[in-house]
């Protein structure tokens, strides 16, 4: 029998756990056995009775490291480790990683003789649809950027026909209309925004208008700016600084700016620059969503909300899918979930080396870093 273990995450304002206490019926059905670390759940929601009612077992943290084959977690040991554990060897961690991000530490971690699978490299293929993390993060990551800003904001979302005369709608720009940028504008338009948003990749234009935003084109090439994840590619020096000035223009006459571009293992693009902000209307609000990548904003600040001098707020999305930790781990606790039955849900209960999903996510084997890209990263680095 296969013991599955939940550690309690330890990063910093995480409240995020791994896997809630419905997903556990689902898995002893399957033969495997659950140990959860005392209070994992308890910042999501989930007390450590809920886990026992499930027939999960609670443990110290040292306990559930001893007695477990397979740990999950939301940040994997190449994100956060507590010097105290101690890793079995041929134990299996999976979680998010940021492997593209911090290939050297994929390699140290190797040492230790684990086999880790990454969330964040899943396939974007159709059988990998259920087990996409990244993406039921980024939806959470969208709505709640919409409601920081309606906080922050001096203004309301709707028009409003009252007594005291009628009151225009906020304009919001959507930057990026990847998930979390849909999602920002399906929110944004529930408030009763008017909704405007840009994404480098034309052929998204249709979803983006069938949300009722409208969508900016801009007087820039857009040519082969997908890669084959459907994620943008990396442009040009001169392509950001066209695009940065054709962006200031549309940012100007906006109260809300909602970033969100990212290229996976890379640092995010700047797209909105001082100039761009100090033409912002004086209450004006931007929200990063890629400030944990180094921010589109040239003013985001990890960690803080700037107010600049003509009283722009710049908001860092750190650890944003951690307020709303409820529905977040529940989210991640039903892809992960997915994810571990299909790799220890068959009869042999191991791990197939010849899966593609397998094979897009396996960072390390027994102690050998396996992802080619990885292995690349580790080589030019």
């Amino acid at each position: 029998m296969i013991t599955i273990g939940i550690l309690k995450e330890i990063v910093h304002k995480e409240r995020r756990v791994a896997l809630i206490p419905a997903m556990i019926p689902k898995l002893l059905k399957q033969q495997f056995s659950i140990c959860v670390e005392t209070g994992s759940g308890v910042d999501a929601g989930f007390s450590d009775d809920d886990y026992r009612k499930n027939n999960a077992s609670i443990e110290s943290r040292k306990d559930v490291l001893d007695k477990s084959d397979v740990i999950l977690q939301v940040h994997a040991p190449t994100i956060a480790w507590d010097d105290n554990d101690t890793i079995k060897p041929n134990q299996t961690f999976i979680g998010f990683s940021d492997p593209l991000g911090n290939p050297k530490k994929i390699e140290q971690i190797a040492n230790k003789g684990l086999s880790l699978l990454s969330m964040e490299m899943m396939p974007r293929i159709t059988r990998a649809q259920s087990m996409d993390a990244l993406s039921s993060m980024a939806t959470i990551a969208g709505y709640k950027a919409v409601l920081l800003a309606a906080s922050k904001l001096p203004r309301m979302f709707p028009m409003l026909m009252t007594a005291a005369g009628t009151i225009k709608p906020a304009k919001v720009f959507v930057i990026g209309a990847g998930v979390a940028g849909l999602q920002a504008i399906a929110t944004a338009k529930r408030l009763g925004a008017k909704v405007e948003a840009y994404d480098v990749r034309p052929q998204v234009k249709e979803q983006i208008e069938s949300l009722g935003a409208k969508f900016i084109e801009l007087n820039i090439k857009t040519e082969d700016t997908e890669d084959a994840g459907g994620y943008a590619k990396a442009g040009t020096e001169d392509f950001y600084n066209q695009q940065r000035q054709e962006l200031a223009r549309v940012i100007a006459h906006n109260d809300i700016v909602i970033t969100t571009a990212a290229i996976p293992g890379r640092k995010a693009p700047l797209l909105v620059t001082h100039e761009a902000v100090s033409g912002m209307t004086p209450g004006s609000v931007i929200v990063d969503l890629a400030s944990e990548t180094g921010g589109n904003c040239a003013l985001t600040q990890s960690g803080e909300t700037v107010v600049t001098d003509n009283h722009v707020s710049i908001i860092d999305s750190a650890h944003i899918t951690s307020t709303v930790a409820y529905h977040a781990s529940q989210m991640y606790s039903q892809n992960i979930t997915t994810f571990l039955l299909h790799i220890f849900g068959g009869e042999t209960k191991s791990i197939d080396l010849n899966d593609e999903i397998i094979q897009g996510t396996l960072l390390i084997h027994e102690g050998t870093v396996k992802h080619p890209r990885i292995i690349d990263l580790l080589k030019t680095n």
